[in-house]
């Protein structure tokens, strides 16, 4: 550890992402006074995921130059953390021999991510430069679709045949770590490969060496297939507590697993293709904020296009009922405050509907249930806020009829809104799109074209107008 590091006991009030921002700051002071001796000395006591952090922040003309100071131990971790987009960019800087040596030493799980990125013609270049069989293990990912425990899954694993015994499994455990990613569990196999059972280390550990590991494997096995969706595989870790999932093809052969840390992954991206879904952002391969301009506003402007052409609804049912505004001005300055309560109450109950079916709390034979309750609570809102906005409005106005009419119309949009929010993640659901579409921008449009046309209608018919 270098006298300076920031990684010294002499700061440990500093956050971890505090240490990482100083890291960044004093290797691009390094690289801009060509200190390379002093950034590779700064580096050593770095964790991979924390250097992989500090290069992504660096200058993009810096990025290639600080990743070929890392010992090459390092350097294979520390790409393995990389955000795609970093990746591609040193693929295109590196000399063609030191891509190959980190693509040949990575896991297939992460080298099988990394070729879904890259341009086709590049992936056919290295796959054809890969080692026998770490090329066999890559075609085997990618033969899997995408999103799927196949193409995600890790070949690089431990498994026995059921009839060894506990001395010969250590043994073998012992020979082939350095090449298994996970340690922690053996998967026990027959003679034709097919999942049979898995013992634990601490199994292993505890049972007599000349026990056959038959006797204390666990059989009652939670496995997935290959083509299961990398979601419910999430799920499935998660529900089980497992460091790890075996994969089995459809002959329940073992031929991966699934690790915790890709879960972790998988359930990041996922999170966040519902937060862009949500929000009317179209989700993406790479990061938002690491996209340029150009391709932020891309990935931004289709829901609005969309959301616009929706909004127009709304504006054609004012100009129907402008002979009625005109009559009674005072209708007009409700409508924001109207329609803004009803896109809020739809967000609301799209948003609680949208996580309670991602987790899997409600489905869609709960669809009825759960729009009754939130139809239930939806005209408890507006009854509140309705009695609330009757007295403002007559307050502002001084005209009875119009607060009245301001504060049914308030009741009916959020019922309305309610029903819409929680209604339409299932409709989504049940034609096989994701209820995340459902976004709260289009939710607001539609109530915000059913709730003018509503409050105008009623005015009509409250003031005879």
């Amino acid at each position: 550890m270098t006298e300076n590091s920031p990684y010294s006991p002499q700061n440990p009030s500093v956050s971890r992402q505090e240490l990482v921002e100083l890291v960044r700051s004093q290797l691009q002071v390094l690289l801009e006074q060509e200190n390379f001796e002093g950034a590779k000395a700064l580096l050593v006591p770095v964790q991979p995921v924390d250097i992989a952090q500090a290069i992504e922040d660096l200058p993009k003309a810096m990025q290639a130059i600080a990743f070929r100071l890392l010992l090459k131990q390092d350097a294979i971790e520390v790409y393995e953390h990389l955000d795609s987009s970093v990746q591609q960019s040193l693929i295109a800087e590196l000399r063609d021999q030191e891509v190959l040596d980190i693509v040949d030493r990575m896991s297939p799980d992460d080298r099988a991510r990394l070729f879904d990125e890259l341009p086709a013609v590049v992936v056919r270049r290295l796959l054809e430069q890969l080692s026998p069989a770490e090329r066999e293990a890559t075609a085997l990912l990618l033969g899997y679709n995408e999103d799927t425990a196949g193409r995600i899954m890790t070949t690089e694993y431990l498994s026995v045949k059921e009839d060894l015994t506990i001395s010969q499994a250590i043994e073998r455990l012992r020979v082939l770590a350095n090449t298994t990613e996970l340690i922690y569990y053996l998967y026990v196999t027959d003679t034709e490969r097919r999942l049979t059972g898995t013992a634990s280390f601490r199994d292993l550990v505890i049972a007599e060496s000349e026990q056959k590991l038959s006797e204390i494997m666990t059989r009652d096995v939670v496995f997935v297939h290959t083509d299961t969706d990398q979601e419910e595989v999430a799920q499935i870790i998660q529900r089980y507590d497992l460091v790890a999932v075996p994969v089995v093809d459809t002959e329940q052969r073992l031929v991966g697993i699934v690790t915790v840390d890709d879960v972790i992954d998988i359930l990041e991206e996922e999170t966040t293709e519902d937060i862009y879904a949500l929000g009317g952002v179209e989700a993406g391969g790479d990061s938002y904020f690491q996209a340029n301009v150009l391709t932020a506003a891309r990935k931004r402007v289709v829901w609005l296009f969309l959301l616009l052409i929706a909004n127009t609804g709304t504006t054609a049912v004012i100009s129907a009922q402008e002979d009625a505004l005109q009559q009674v001005v005072a209708l007009a300055s409700f409508i924001p405050l109207l329609i803004d309560a009803g896109g809020n109450v739809g967000t609301q109950s799209s948003t609680v509907v949208i996580r309670g079916l991602n987790l899997k709390e409600v489905g869609i034979k709960k669809a009825l249930q759960i729009i009754t309750r939130e139809t239930i609570t939806g005209a408890l809102l507006g009854l509140m806020l309705g009695i609330a906005v009757i007295f403002w409005a007559y307050f502002l106005e001084g005209s009875l009829p119009i607060a009245i009419t301001v504060g049914i119309s308030l009741l009916i949009i959020t019922i309305i809104a309610a029903v819409s929010g929680s209604g339409l993640p299932f409709l989504f659901g049940a034609l096989g799109l994701d209820p995340a579409l459902m976004s709260a921008p289009l939710i607001t449009s539609v109530v915000d074209v059913l709730g003018v046309f509503i409050y105008l209608m009623l005015a009509r018919t409250i003031l005879q107008i």
